[in-house]
């Protein structure tokens, strides 16, 4: 063969290597710049590849299709970490590309193949769909015991992904970016369409995955460092540009449930309470903690805490007791609480919480995210870092003291018209060290629509907790209501500060 013709079929050899596996040193930067060319671009909808036999599946039959263990990524290389993944179907429909970053710093896109499925009982014609995608993956770590890899952490749907930390159950989710969940004429939900995932090393002790954001409005580069641990962590930088103008640009959101609480007993469930979260904690630069008891309203409520500069927020599950729910299958005592900690200055903004009714524990009715004074202009950069904190019985607390319970009710006296009553227990090692006669002050303040009638503080010697006790008006019932307290001694405040929103009737 001429020398000529060896070199075009050289060429062509390489060219079809390439198809399955690019040679690139691929970071956060070549993401970045990836999405600021995404989004000088009109928005174009991922196409479709699902099978009309899919779209015909219902619920049941779809959850009947289940990855083989055995086909896990990385399971034959017996490395630390493993990748599983989820089929296509009527309530996935839309597919996302997954990429292996080698150790030599090749780029090989996963294929979706149909042997790596159990079909269960549906009859299905896999072999003629081609490479339809995925519709998202898992990743599998020894985070209980060291012979058996649990589940790690979830990327399904949209931009949703959840995480788990030693001994915790699957509850609250979070989302790279929500657009419009309050404010605009419908929410936008952004979605991951592709994903590079860094091959682990032998002895890896965490997991790097990159993420592409994109939507109608938005795009985005994403890099999570997931480190598993009785509190997972996962570093977030992300990059951000909008195509176009939005009116709540929510960063790092969370989405939780709530159903019934102590605040917000259900005397028609056995179940004392229904939630995943039952909490938001803020804490702000000016050394200020908020608390706010979750609640489900009748209509849509949203409600804000504007802050100067933001050290952290969260959705919790404080309320760490089997008692306290009742629940053996569903265990909301080991639901996870999720922390976000900003790294480096977010400036001004707001952290919004937006809550909704809902009909059962099924449906997530609980939104959180911080919302930055000044949105980017179209196609100028917004990058913001943050940690997230996955965690159990051990979790980010004020460091004075904080709320352990709120509840409601009339209590031994009949209440006035339009009068609420709150009874509210405190603990931390700040009150710990008072003596049990210490005069420990209530102080409390009501919004516009509100009068207080009465307020108390005192030690509850049944378990060692400060506990206040609130009476007040509701002034105006087509207005929410909102009541700000704390626990003081002398000079010093002690707790912080519990923020609890009455909503209209």
């Amino acid at each position: 063969m001429p020398v000529l013709q060896r070199l075009v079929a050289l060429g062509l050899l390489l060219g079809a290597a390439g198809a399955a596996t690019a040679k690139a040193s691929f970071d956060f930067e070549q993401l970045s710049a990836q999405a600021r060319r995404l989004a000088a671009a009109p928005h174009r909808p991922a196409a479709s590849t699902l099978p009309a036999e899919l779209q015909a599946l219902d619920y049941d039959q779809y959850r009947d299709i289940r990855f083989r263990p055995e086909r896990a990524l990385w399971r034959g290389d017996k490395l630390p970490f493993e990748l599983m993944f989820f089929h296509l179907g009527k309530l996935q429909a839309e597919p996302v590309l997954i990429n292996e970053i080698t150790a030599s710093g090749e780029i090989r896109h996963i294929p979706f193949n149909r042997s790596d499925f159990d079909y269960g009982k549906n009859r299905l014609s896999p072999e003629t769909w081609g490479d339809v995608g995925f519709g998202g993956f898992r990743v599998h770590y020894p985070l209980n015991r060291p012979d058996y890899k649990d589940e790690l952490v979830v990327f399904l749907g949209a931009s949703y992904f959840r995480a788990l930390g030693a001994g915790q159950h699957y509850g609250l989710s979070a989302r790279g970016l929500a657009i419009d969940t309050v404010g605009g004429e419908r929410e936008e939900f952004p979605r991951f369409r592709e994903f590079w995932i860094q091959r682990p090393a032998p002895d890896a002790t965490s997991l790097t995955i990159y993420a592409l954001l994109d939507s109608p409005r938005s795009t985005g580069a994403f890099q999570f460092e997931l480190k598993p641990g009785s509190a997972t962590v996962v570093d977030v930088r992300s990059r951000l540009f909008l195509r176009a103008g939005v009116t709540t640009l929510g960063i790092a959101p969370l989405t939780s449930m709530f159903m019934s609480g102590e605040n917000q007993p259900n005397a028609a469930d056995f179940r004392p309470e229904v939630h995943d979260s039952d909490g938001l904690m803020v804490a702000t630069g000016q050394g200020e903690w908020l608390w706010r008891p979750l609640l489900r309203p009748q209509r849509p409520l949203a409600t804000s805490f504007a802050v100067r500069e933001l050290r952290g927020f969260g959705l919790m599950q404080r309320d760490r007791a089997f008692s306290s729910y009742e629940d053996t299958e569903a265990r909301y005592e080991r639901r996870p609480s999720a922390w976000i900690e900003p790294r480096g200055s977010w400036g001004p903004g707001r952290v919004e919480l937006f809550q909704l009714p809902a009909p059962d524990e099924g449906h997530d009715n609980i939104v959180a995210y911080w919302v930055p004074e000044k949105t980017p202009a179209p196609g100028q950069p917004l990058e913001l870092a943050y940690q997230m904190r996955w965690q159990g019985s051990e979790q980010q607390r004020p460091p004075g003291a904080w709320v352990s319970q709120t509840r409601t009710g009339r209590g031994y006296a009949a209440l006035a018209a339009n009068e609420h009553q709150f009874i509210v227990d405190f603990t931390g090692p700040s009150l710990e060290k008072l003596a049990s006669d210490a005069p420990v002050k209530a102080v409390v303040t009501a919004g516009p629509s509100g009068r207080i009638v009465e307020r108390n503080a005192y030690r509850n010697d049944a378990t060692g907790a400060w506990r206040m006790a609130v009476r007040v008006q509701h002034l105006q019932g087509t207005q929410p209501l909102e009541l700000r307290a704390y626990l003081q001694h002398g000079n010093d405040i002690l707790t912080e500060t519990w923020s609890n929103i009455i909503p209209p009737q």
